[in-house]
């Protein structure tokens, strides 16, 4: 039995896949970014086998569709680990995977970016390799980087719309539901992309903000 009209109770369930969508973006933000960054790192100090690895891994990751990926981790990787996994579990693997690829290629460019003379002159005065990444390196990478990250942040919230395909209840899985019970198609999906833009624009104002702050503090002054 359908019913056409709108409910309060279909505002707890928005808001409820709003959450799910939300939690999940910054879960596997907060893992990607962890994990890309290790990456990064493997590649500056050229680690033997793990470097070239974890290369591998990201152009593998970055260069395939996510709704692939999404599909072999939940399909796939059970068979292999002889372990169910939950929808859930598969989109925070799957998404926090991509993320960290992406991160990877944006740290290791914004760590090429910063000029060799001063990487080079802050070996002359003594500082350690982990010393000069830690004071010269990393403020003006951060700031290289910022802009290209918060891209990657926005196109990644979009990304999480693809996890309702098995079965997360997230805002576009709770969409679909709305749009079947009530067959009003236009309000619905208004309605989800407008949640959707509001949350991308929150995530690039606040990027925003810190990228401002980076940036005001990225200039090298010297040792």
């Amino acid at each position: 039995m359908r019913y056409a009209e709108f409910t309060y109770y279909d505002l707890l369930v928005l808001l409820q896949g709003l959450g799910v969508s939300v939690a999940l973006f910054l879960a596997t933000t907060v893992i990607g970014l962890g994990v890309g960054l290790a990456w990064a790192m493997l590649r500056y100090y050229r680690t033997p086998v793990l470097a070239p690895l974890a290369a591998a891994v990201a152009e593998l990751l970055k260069n395939s569709p996510v709704l692939v990926q999404l599909f072999l981790v939940f399909f796939g990787l059970p068979v292999l680990l002889g372990a169910d996994l939950t929808p859930v579990e598969a989109a925070l693997i799957t998404l926090s995977g991509n993320t960290a690829a992406f991160v990877y290629v944006i740290a290791a460019s914004s760590i090429e970016s910063v000029g060799r003379d001063q990487i080079e002159t802050a070996r002359v005065f003594g500082l350690s390799r982990w010393q000069t990444l830690r004071r010269v390196v990393a403020p003006q990478a951060a700031a290289f980087g910022f802009g290209p990250l918060t891209g990657l942040l926005i196109n990644q919230l979009q990304v999480t719309s693809l996890i309702s395909v098995i079965g997360v209840i997230d805002l576009t899985k709770v969409g679909a539901i709305l749009n079947v019970r009530t067959l009003q198609p236009f309000i619905v999906w208004t309605v989800i992309g407008v949640l959707y833009y509001l949350m991308a624009r929150l995530i690039a104002r606040v990027c925003a903000r810190f990228e401002t702050r980076l940036r005001a503090h990225s200039q090298w002054k010297g040792l």
